[in-house]
């Protein structure tokens, strides 16, 4: 694939920030969410690329834009898969909270696992811990793994949690083992990656959170060079026969981020409000100032990249 999809693909997230920032801390996050997705639709529709959406807003009857199956771009050139979540943390930017961003993967076609919306357990280090976890085993000695990895003791690591009761068990088990932990109320995309980050602090993605994040955290991750495993959790025997029906049939199976993000994967974030791994928008008179991130698998470049809009020259979303 072209490698100026990069700056395409910023340019994707840069609006679904700016349009759902003017949304932030109103408790509305349905129409964040909204702005959000409408802004991402219209940049997506002048990329030069024939697109489907395989992980999206919901099915076709669930979501006006950006379902799944939907086809974006102008259907020119590359055929690609396309993997969004306009504002993942949607109930973080309604109270003004951080960590919320606006993200996008692509891949070829074929290349990203059909996630059903449903959750998955997962966990997620950067290149240093590469090949130290086993979702199987406990999470004290995943820990004990990751710290002989990156030469430090366990007292030295910190993980991220989704703050949920389901998380209760681990969260005991961490704080015996002697690690730090980072409780987060939503949102678990920007810390998996930021795990992969130099100088973020964290070391360690833990918990169950949604399946269709995992993808993108999976796509971010196989382009950092950080390690990924996730394993489908079904809370009833419907979502048994949708994953079935969505062409997943070991039920048990751990997929790596190889498995979930296959060939020559971009992928690209925008904050929306400030978190561990990126800057929220920020105003100032006539225009905002974003800060994103942008990354490719095939030459295993990211780069950050802050971008001061002027209203008067284009649209404010």
């Amino acid at each position: 694939m072209d490698r100026n999809l990069a700056l395409e693909l910023v340019r994707v997230t840069e609006a679904a920030a700016l349009a759902s920032s003017r949304w932030v801390g109103k408790g509305d996050k349905m129409s964040a969410d909204e702005a959000a997705t409408s802004a991402m639709r219209r940049a997506l529709g002048s990329m030069d690329i024939n697109g489907t959406v395989v992980i999206g807003e919901g099915e076709m009857d669930e979501a006006p834009m950006l379902y799944i199956g939907e086809k974006v771009g102008n259907g020119n050139a590359h055929e690609v898969d396309i993997a969004v979540d306009p504002l993942e943390g949607t109930n973080i930017c309604a109270k003004g909270m951080s960590g919320s961003i606006a993200t996008i993967a692509i891949a070829p076609r074929g290349g990203f696992l059909h996630a059903p919306d449903m959750y998955m357990e997962k966990m997620a280090v950067g290149p240093m811990a590469k090949g130290a976890i086993d979702l199987n085993e406990s999470p004290t000695v995943n820990l004990k793994r990751i710290a002989e990895a990156k030469r430090c003791q366990v007292e030295d690591l910190t993980v991220v949690i989704l703050d949920r009761p389901r998380h209760d068990k681990i969260v005991s088990e961490i704080r015996r083992a002697g690690a730090r932990i980072h409780l987060i109320s939503d949102g678990d995309v920007a810390p998996a990656i930021a795990a992969a980050v130099t100088g973020s602090g964290i070391d360690m993605l833990l918990g169950i959170g949604g399946a269709p994040e995992g993808v993108l955290a999976a796509a971010a991750l196989k382009c950092m060079g950080g390690d990924m495993q996730g394993r489908l959790v079904f809370m009833s025997k419907e979502e048994r026969n949708r994953a079935k029906d969505m062409g997943i049939d070991d039920f048990d199976r751990i997929y790596t981020a190889e498995d979930m993000a296959k060939g020559d994967v971009f992928f690209a974030a925008t904050g929306v409000t400030s978190g561990d791994l990126l800057k929220g928008v920020r105003y100032f008179a006539g225009g905002a100032e974003t800060h994103s991130i942008v990354m490719r698998s095939k030459s295993r470049t990211v780069r950050f990249i802050e971008t001061q809009h002027f209203f008067d020259h284009k649209p404010s979303f």
